[in-house]
Order: structure tokens, then C-alpha cells, then sequence
């Protein structure tokens, strides 16, 4: 059961990371997954295991700016998981993550 719960939200966050980056547009999408697989030997399905090194990889291209790019993921995110999601000060990527699981963990039990 709490494998099944994992990959549900495995699934979600990948489809989320491709959804959110497609406000660059497919390729930009596309550039930001092959910065990933080339600087850091990650592949999109590995995002979920490692959400600090699409941090960094998207930190890397975009500066500050990345900040717009993993809300949207966050977004989207919490969406398919049917979360509400509430902007939290002092709240990045990772955090809301962390939280993002953690509400789909107990709303799933």
C-alpha cells in the first residue's frame, strides 16, 4: 500500500515538473531535461528521489528567476494532488515538497 502511495505521487510530481516547465515552452522544457541528464546524470523519472538537483539544475540556468518555475511545478503539483495549496513565507521548492507529500500521506490514510 505505501509503495502504491509513493509511486501515485511519484507519477504526479514528474507529470507536475512537465507541466510547470512548459511555461518555457517545449523546448526550453526539453533543454532544462537535457541539462539534467548531461550536468547531473539525472533523468526526469529520478526528480522525485533527488528534488535538490532539479533545484540546482534550474537555479543554475535561471538565477532568481527559477523561483517562478517551482512554484508553478508546486502548483500543479498540489493540484493533481488535490491539496490546496497556501503560499508560506520562507517557503522554497523543497519545503513545499515536504509538505506536498506529507499532506497526500495522511489524506491518503
Amino acid at each position: 500500500m505505501v509503495t502504491q502511495k509513493m509511486e501515485t505521487f511519484k507519477k504526479a510530481l514528474i507529470e507536475a515538473v512537465d507541466e510547470g516547465l512548459l511555461m518555457l515552452g517545449e523546448n526550453g522544457r526539453d533543454v532544462v531535461y537535457f541539462r539534467l541528464k548531461q550536468s547531473y546524470a539525472l533523468q526526469k523519472e529520478d526528480i522525485s528521489g533527488h528534488p535538490e538537483i532539479f533545484v540546482e539544475c534550474l537555479r543554475s540556468i535561471f538565477g532568481s528567476g527559477a523561483e517562478v518555475i517551482e512554484r508553478a511545478v508546486i502548483k500543479c503539483l498540489y493540484s493533481k494532488l488535490g491539496i490546496e495549496f497556501n503560499a508560506k513565507k520562507g517557503f522554497g521548492f523543497l519545503e513545499y515538497l515536504k509538505e506536498a507529500r506529507k499532506a497526500f500521506e495522511e489524506k491518503a490514510n
